[in-house]
């Protein structure tokens, strides 16, 4: 599907490891951003999403199968941390959205330190990832997927924190936005 009807481009594959645990770091702007990241990536990639889409019959057992777990959104929810490091200790990777959520256009405006707290307690490299175009796929009020072209940057592993120290993680947030963000602005 990426390649046939969205005309994709994987940029920095190479820079994915195939194994151990690995934190995610992306930019969000469509709902299709978690199956394609994860195509990309090629590895089974666990993804936090909101819990109000846990309440959705088919969609919840779909996102569930990709390993998805629920968020909810506003506060430190406690049992999504657990999971998300649950996952990340058994070597997969996770995969979380810098903002917390979409963006109109894709950018990184306003990021959250979360993801890189996960990365300090795991001990786990991040890999900054760009998704460029998806916005366009979902136009309101449109009933099916549009094919409009996406490109995907992988970028190169970042260390993991080393600490939980807060101006650490705000400064590697800080980096990981900009990286995603200069990545994105490439374009196609």
């Amino acid at each position: 599907m990426l390649h046939a009807y969205f005309r994709g481009h994987i940029y920095g594959a190479e820079n994915v490891p195939q194994s151990g645990p690995l934190l995610v770091v992306s930019n969000h702007a469509s709902y299709f951003d978690p199956p394609i990241v994860s195509n990309c990536v090629r590895r089974p990639v666990a993804y936090m999403a909101k819990e109000e889409l846990f309440n959705i019959p088919i969609l919840a057992q779909a996102i569930k199968l990709y390993g998805a777990y629920p968020v909810s959104r506003g506060n430190a929810d406690r049992n999504a941390i657990r999971s998300a490091l649950e996952y990340l200790d058994k070597g997969w990777a996770v995969g979380v959205f810098l903002q917390g959520t979409r963006t109109p256009d894709g950018r990184i405006t306003d990021p959250k330190r979360g993801a890189l707290l996960l990365a300090a307690k795991a001990k786990a490299p991040i890999l900054p990832v760009s998704v460029w175009g998806t916005e366009g796929i979902l136009q309101k009020g449109a009933s099916r997927p549009r094919a409009v072209p996406i490109t995907v940057r992988i970028g190169n592993l970042i260390d993991a924190p080393s600490s939980s120290n807060k101006k650490e993680l705000e400064n590697l947030t800080q980096k990981c936005t900009t990286v995603i963000n200069e990545m994105h602005d490439l374009g196609r």
